[in-house]
């Protein structure tokens, strides 16, 4: 298989961007968005249940992103892309939880207790 193309244009990722592309991902990810804002902004739901909503837009979201503007599929001109994607999530995941963690436990760690305060034993 040869990668190397005479014409830049005929590239299979430069042929696969387009304008509707884009404009559907920036629309969905916008409306998605705005439910969100809207349903926090409105205390339309009890705070689990809008915790779960909130999640479920900004999931969409990602996925609306990833696929319409990014353009990563299972296609074989990106599948390399796809599962680069695939391995960087649980190091994303890892990482965002583990720096959590660390500075929770700063905080318990070198924050003076104060008798009286709430939520202090």
């Amino acid at each position: 298989m040869r990668h190397g193309h005479g014409n830049p244009l005929a590239h299979p990722e430069v042929q696969m961007a387009n304008n509707r592309s884009y404009v559907t991902g920036f629309i969905v990810a916008s409306l998605l968005m705005a439910a969100a804002t809207v349903l926090v902004s409105g205390h339309l739901l009890p705070p689990f249940a809008l915790l779960l909503a909130i999640t479920g837009c900004a999931g969409l979201a990602i996925i609306a992103q990833v696929y319409f503007l990014l353009h990563m599929d299972l296609s074989e001109h990106s599948i390399w892309n796809t599962v680069a994607l695939i391995m960087f999530i649980p190091l994303f995941v890892i990482t965002i939880g583990l720096t959590w963690w660390m500075f929770s436990q700063l905080y318990l760690r070198t924050m003076p207790m104060i008798p009286g305060m709430p939520g202090m034993h």
